[in-house]
């Protein structure tokens, strides 16, 4: 059996790792351990985050869906069932970006989903 040298595999190794954990504070970029144990954690952050972020931006959508409503004496559930009632599919990051950007278009889906409940 022929004697296996590892110091290119483990130089790449480590400098893959390095490369990834650039712009860590403190050691945690610049020595290979604490930089390996940063990483696996930020790339679980990563993971986790990407799911949350779905959620946060709902959450934010619904709130300026509800803003928006309130104005017109309207509550944001009532809306979504009367825009439901009247036949209207839009979702809500189309309608939060209406609220805010084109308050004069979002305010006739308001009057549809009023007319819808009224009906």
């Amino acid at each position: 059996m022929s004697r296996v040298k590892r110091g290119v595999t483990k130089h790449a190794r480590h400098k893959k790792v390095l490369a990834q954990a650039k712009g860590f504070r403190g050691r945690n970029s610049t020595a290979y351990k604490p930089a390996k144990n940063r990483l696996e954690k930020a790339l679980r952050y990563a993971y986790r985050d990407r799911r949350l972020k779905k959620r946060d931006f709902r959450a934010l959508w619904i709130q300026r869906i509800n803003a928006g409503v309130r104005a017109f004496g309207l509550t944001y559930s009532r809306f979504i069932n009367g825009l439901k009632k009247a036949g209207i599919e839009l979702d809500r990051k189309v309608l939060a970006d209406l609220a805010l950007k084109e308050p004069a278009t979002f305010e006739g889906l308001v009057k549809q989903a009023q007319a819808a409940l009224a009906a």
